[in-house]
């Protein structure tokens, strides 16, 4: 069993399972730290104002309070925290390259579409 108290693996024990998660997690990291690609912010969060988004998107870049409770997988997929008396949340959802449906391997960023929403947690 992966006995990684930082939270930062799956859960289980597979070492395929554990590249795979790893290489998942460090494409979604680069994403979200780089704010690179596709980054959607709801209503509800583009209703705080310029100043305040734009600290929003500088939290969901430089968030690493992950652990096993909200990242089971070690994926670094998801991530909640409070800002300005807000609970916001933040996740990544994977789709092919086209964005007419699910992709079909994350770990690829060949055949993959990052997108990373940013709402307030009533919105979710």
């Amino acid at each position: 069993m992966n006995d990684d108290s930082a939270g930062n693996g799956p859960a289980n024990g597979s070492g395929a399972s554990n590249d795979r998660a790893g290489r998942i997690r460090e494409l979604n990291d680069a994403m979200r730290k780089n704010l690179a690609g596709r980054v959607l912010a709801t209503i509800g969060v583009r209703a705080l104002g310029t100043w305040r988004l734009l600290k929003v998107l500088e939290a969901v870049r430089d968030f690493d309070a992950f652990d096993r409770g909200n990242d089971p997988y070690g994926e670094h997929d998801f991530g909640t925290f409070e800002l300005f008396g807000e609970q916001l949340i933040w996740k990544m959802d994977y789709y092919d390259r086209a964005l007419s449906g699910g992709s079909p391997d994350p770990a690829d960023p060949e055949v993959t579409t990052r997108v990373l929403t940013v709402m307030l947690a009533e919105e979710y």
